[in-house]
C-alpha cells in the first residue's frame, strides 16, 4: 500500500506551503499537486526525487510508511534511513562510543560504516540483547550529576513518536549537533521536540522532528566520578514532574511570545 496521497497532503500542509507554491517549485500545473494528494495519479521519478527534497523526506518513507499516524523515522540522512551497526566475530553487536572529540565528525559519518569502524568498540553483557546500543561521552556540565566525562549508553529508538516525554535522550541534531537531554515530544501539537537540562542554570530549547538524525533512549552510564554521600539528589515525585511540565508550557509560551 502506497502512502504517497496523504503524505504529500500531510507534510505540505506541515511545512505551510500551498498547492500553487509546490506546483511552481515542481514545475507542474497546481491541479497535478490536487491529483497526486487525491491518489489520482502519482508522480514521475524525476518529479518524485525533487518532491523529496522539498518536503525533507526519504523516498521510501514518503512511499511506505504512514507518516501522519506513526510520526516521523528517527534517521534521515539524505533521504535514506540507515542505522550502521558493528559486530565482533561471533556476529555479537557490540557498542560504539562516540567520545567528545569524535561527537562532530559523528554528525556527518554516522552512516558511514568505513567511519564507524574507526570508533572504539566494547561490549557489556549485563544489556538486553533485544535493542542496538551506542555510548556517547559527555562535554558539558547541562546534566548534573552526571558530569564531563560520563558515557551514556543510549538504545536505538526507530520512531520519534516512540520519544516518552521526561525520560532522557541522546539526539543526533542537524541543529544542535550530538546532545544528551531530558526530552517533552509535542510532535503532534507542533511537530517539534522541547530539550530541557536537568542543571537549572541552562535554559530549554526546541528542536524540530525533521532536524532529528538518530535517537537514542538513556538506559546506563559509566563514569569514574564516584558520587558522595552529601551530594545524593532526592528522587523525582510525580508532583516534582507536574511542576516542570508546568514550568515548560510557561517557558514555551514565552518562546511563542
Amino acid at each position: 500500500m502506497s502512502f504517497l496521497s496523504s503524505n504529500l497532503r500531510f507534510l505540505r500542509k506541515q511545512k505551510a506551503i500551498t498547492q500553487n507554491d509546490l506546483a511552481e517549485q515542481l514545475d507542474v500545473q497546481r491541479t497535478m499537486i490536487s491529483a497526486y494528494e487525491d491518489g489520482r495519479s502519482e508522480p514521475k521519478l524525476a518529479t518524485l526525487q525533487k518532491l523529496c527534497e522539498i518536503l525533507d523526506v526519504g523516498v521510501e518513507e514518503l512511499l511506505e510508511h504512514d507518516i501522519e499516524s506513526k510520526g516521523r523515522k528517527a534517521v534521515q540522512k539524505r533521504g535514506i534511513s540507515i542505522l550502521t551497526i558493528a559486530a565482533d566475530e561471533s556476529d555479537r553487536e557490540n557498542i560504539t562510543l562516540v567520545g567528545q572529540k569524535a561527537s562532530a565528525g559523528y554528525l556527518n559519518g554516522f552512516a558511514d560504516p568505513e567511519y564507524m569502524e574507526t570508533l572504539p568498540q566494547f561490549h557489556l553483557p549485563q544489556l538486553s540483547r533485544q535493542a542496538t546500543y551506542r555510548a556517547f561521552e559527555l562535554s558539558g556540565d547541562s546534566m548534573l550529576p552526571l558530569v564531563p566525562g560520563t558515557v551514556v549508553i543510549g538504545a536505538y529508538v526507530e520512531q520519534l513518536r516512540e520519544i516518552k516525554s521526561g525520560k532522557t535522550y541522546v539526539l543526533v541534531t542537524q541543529t544542535e549537533g550530538v546532545v544528551y537531554k531530558r526530552v517533552f515530544n509535542y510532535l503532534e501539537e507542533n511537530g517539534k521536540l522541547f530539550l530541557v537540562s536537568d542543571n537549572d542554570h541552562y535554559k530549554p530549547y526546541e528542536v524540530r522532528g525533521e532536524d532529528v538524525l538518530e535517537i537514542w533512549e538513556a538506559k546506563a552510564f559509566i563514569s569514574t566520578d564516584f558520587p558522595n554521600p552529601g551530594d545524593k539528589k532526592k528522587p523525582l515525585t510525580l508532583d516534582d514532574l507536574g511542576e516542570m511540565i508546568r514550568d515548560i508550557h510557561a517557558d514555551l509560551r514565552k518562546i511563542r511570545g
